[in-house]
């Protein structure tokens, strides 16, 4: 169950809510589709993960504002007593088509898809924006350092290091998504069933009299789940005597074990605690790092041979580390003709290209070769004439920017529709998958798309482009925009 504070309608910017008040004002609160999309890659990567889905889903089902919130807009003497009255009875009635969680996405095609009237349109955009931006920048970057782990056990260790209690939440839900296989934040495993790991700290080890005092302890507690510490003091003249002497204790009775390295030389450290633990008759005990990782350490560690079988990750997971924000916009891609009734496209334009919005309703179509992903395709979609795309069938499809370059294909294999509807009329109509379903499907759709996109270094760059139609349409209304100056 969500907080109240967490599914109040005032997790919104101020001006959704002036806008708002304006549409219902002057009687434009009419059907509007509004799309979620972002503009770059993040970390300079070829790919990134769609995540927040179901955290989203679960805050528009408890979307309302409470008698606190009313009291505190009717505070503010902004706001008109009776569309105070209004917002007392507003619920998200509206419909929502999404990919589904877990999806590798890329720029400038619809991740979220909204129909409804303008004033719920305008009221949720901070919270669709705050929810999916989080939370897949959070699991993208999870996603690289687990390609750069080669699959190595990953674990999310960055509750300390996260933005509050809601942020290392999310991310928390965000990394198992892109491929943590568990985290050190027990409210996360209570909240999404989350596997909860860890080991111990310095502070453990200096508790004790002596370190082997404090791995006696340790292993005499959780005999099934010891993991030593072993750079506290001396990591090879100590840590790792110390591990072997009671790993023989432990191996008496059957258990195995494993060791933490946490500073110094990762490389250099755990190739010698290797070798001193294979000399010892522990070729099964395990060694784990941690220590600020993130995707490129980890890359030259894996490269270099160095024998690590886990890895503890957080800051940089649960924060971004070097990217600040992922890149989501919100903008409206249709409005009800001033005339009534039917939908027309909205275009933003802009002196900047990349800032154009591609127009009307939208469908995303990924097509592949061979079963891998080659290209994702925008075309039309909605009420009126929507375009589908066919195997078998020749196609011209476009840049995005509406420039010259294009490039024809013949599709293959039946191309996939990504964008698929959840909420029809306010009411969730396509139930959400487990947590654990989530992450499965993150790992398979990584596995569709070659290894050039996912390289940690200058990934080749994915094709997303438009039908001819969209790109028509587009020029049209450029066309007549510019007409009109």
């Amino acid at each position: 169950m969500i907080p109240a504070e967490q599914s109040s309608a005032l997790f919104t910017d101020f001006y959704s809510l002036t806008m708002a008040q304006g549409y219902w004002k002057y009687k434009m609160n009419s059907r509007a589709v509004f799309e979620m999309f972002f503009r770059r890659q993040p970390f300079g990567g070829g790919f990134s993960v769609f995540a927040g889905l179901g955290t989203l889903i679960d805050k528009l089902a408890n979307f309302s504002f409470s008698q606190k919130d009313l009291a505190y807009l009717d505070s503010l003497h902004f706001f008109e007593d009776a569309f105070l009255e209004y917002l007392g009875g507003l619920r998200f009635s509206g419909t929502l088509y999404s990919m589904d969680e877990g999806t590798v996405v890329f720029p400038q095609e619809p991740l979220i898809r909204v129909d409804s009237n303008l004033v719920e349109c305008q009221i949720i955009e901070g919270l669709i924006l705050n929810t999916i931006n989080f939370q897949s920048l959070i699991a993208t970057k999870t996603a690289r350092v687990s390609l750069a782990s080669r699959s190595g056990a990953l674990m999310e260790f960055g509750l300390r290091r996260a933005q509050g209690e809601d942020g290392a939440l999310s991310a928390s839900r965000a990394a198992f998504i892109g491929g943590a296989k568990g985290t050190s934040n027990v409210l996360a495993g209570r909240e999404f069933g989350i596997p909860v790991l860890g080991t111990m700290a310095h502070a453990w080890v200096m508790s004790f009299p002596c370190e082997e005092d404090a791995f006696r302890a340790y292993a005499g507690q959780y005999p099934d789940k010891t993991v030593f510490l072993i750079d506290t003091y001396d990591t090879l003249k100590s840590g790792i005597v110390n591990a072997v002497k009671i790993g023989k204790e432990l191996a008496a009775r059957g258990k195995n074990f494993g060791v933490r390295l946490d500073s110094g030389d990762m490389h250099y450290l755990s190739v010698q605690a290797r070798k001193i633990l294979d000399d010892a008759g522990f070729p099964n005990a395990t060694i784990t790092v941690s220590n600020d990782l993130d995707e490129s350490i980890v890359e030259t560690l894996v490269k270099a041979g160095a024998p690590i079988n886990s890895w503890g990750v957080g800051t940089q997971m649960v924060t971004g580390g070097s990217e600040a924000a992922f890149s989501g916009v919100y903008k409206l891609a249709a409005k009800t003709a001033r005339s009534g009734g039917m939908l027309v496209p909205a275009i933003k334009f802009s002196d900047n290209p990349e800032k154009t919005t591609n127009p009307g309703v939208k469908q995303v179509w990924r097509l592949r070769t061979n079963g891998l992903a080659f290209a994702d395709i925008l075309s039309l979609d909605g009420d009126q004439n929507p375009e589908t795309l066919e195997a078998g069938k020749h196609y011209a499809f476009w840049h995005p920017q509406a420039d010259y370059r294009h490039f024809t294909h013949t599709i293959e294999e039946d191309p996939l529709p990504l964008l698929k509807k959840r909420i029809e009329n306010g009411v969730l109509v396509l139930p959400l998958p487990s947590l654990p379903e989530i992450s499965k499907k993150c790992a398979r759709e990584l596995e569709c798309f070659d290894q050039s996109y996912k390289r940690l270094l200058n990934p080749h760059i994915y094709k997303v482009s438009v039908t001819e139609k969209l790109r028509s349409l587009k020029l049209d209304l450029i066309k007549n925009y510019l007409g009109e100056l």
